[in-house]
């Protein structure tokens, strides 16, 4: 039996991988969709998302997950759950091997995502999602009038806090250092927003029984220790992309990023990233979403040129 050569294998559940999976499926590719844990990806972390269109009550991260892969799985494309251990993505026709199979396919989309960074304190998983989270944008509402904190000090730490201004009661940013590495247009903006700066202090402790009551911080130069009372901390410290398999083969920015444009071509002919793992502005579902219909239509031009 001739063996199987797929117009598109993807590589990651979430909402880009399962998005390129049903355009490309509904356009009469045949599509191979590999995730190592469960339909969704980083998204099933999150109990209630408010901010994708068509939910006016929202809808669970999970069961996001699931609905997208049912679309995809509706019009054709295969699942498999299974972990990618290795590629070769240069050549006209790509290997991708799982720990018991090696599939092929005329083009990949690399959709394997991004997750957060953690502090690495003693206690944090157990208030994730219960107090402590990773996206502003994401959870913000939840803390409407609250108090909460930002721990960080970059772009992303600033516009955070920025963010949370708008709907918090209080808002800290927690920092390390005595000043901050974000662009001055986002300190300008974030003294003038009433955020309170907490300078030189790192988090070393969470504090609460079934869900997170404040944080204790210690000033990195006297080791003076101290608590704060939160409803809320928003970790932003910088996402990890998971993009290690790809090292040597795709150009990467220095952040381990997989360097593509809009169109999500990356430096590999038939190879293209969509979502948390590209680089871009924003990282969100929706945007995730909208990287995976261009994947798709991408590669169908792609193929269409031969």
């Amino acid at each position: 039996m001739e063996e199987k050569i797929y117009d598109m294998i993807v590589i990651g559940g979430g909402p880009a991988g399962y998005t390129a999976a049903l355009y490309a499926a509904r356009s009469g590719l045949s599509v191979l969709v590999l995730e190592k844990l469960s339909a969704g990806g980083q998204m099933t972390n999150t109990d209630q998302i408010d901010n994708y269109p068509g939910f006016p009550e929202g809808i669970g991260g999970f069961e996001l997950g699931e609905r997208m892969q049912k679309s995809a799985l509706r019009f054709g494309a295969e699942n498999q759950f299974s972990e990618v251990k290795s590629v070769e993505l240069s050549g006209p026709v790509k290997l991708v091997r799982t720990r018991k199979k090696e599939f092929k396919a005329r083009t990949v989309v690399l959709a394997s995502g991004a997750y957060p960074r953690k502090t690495g304190v003693e206690g944090e998983d157990r208030f994730q999602g219960r107090g402590i989270a990773y996206c502003a944008a994401c959870d913000g509402m939840f803390y409407k009038d609250k108090t909460v904190a930002v721990y960080g000090g970059g772009n992303s730490a600033v516009e955070d806090a920025l963010l949370l201004s708008r709907i918090c009661g209080k808002v800290y940013l927690i920092h390390r250092r005595d000043a901050l590495r974000a662009a001055k247009v986002y300190q300008d903006a974030l003294f003038r927003s009433g955020a309170e700066l907490v300078w030189n202090s790192r988090v070393t402790g969470f504090l609460g029984e079934k869900r997170l009551e404040g944080v204790e911080l210690t000033d990195v130069k006297t080791g003076e220790r101290k608590a704060l009372s939160l409803d809320g901390l928003f970790v932003s410290i910088g996402r990890i992309p998971d993009t290690k398999l790809f090292e040597g083969q795709v150009e990467m920015d220095e952040a381990g990023y997989l360097i593509a444009d809009e169109t999500t071509r990356t430096s590999l002919p038939g190879v293209f990233a969509a979502g948390d793992v590209r680089t871009k502005k924003l990282r969100q579902v929706i945007t995730a979403a909208a990287d995976g219909a261009m994947a798709a239509w991408s590669a169908e031009e792609y193929l269409a040129e031969g």
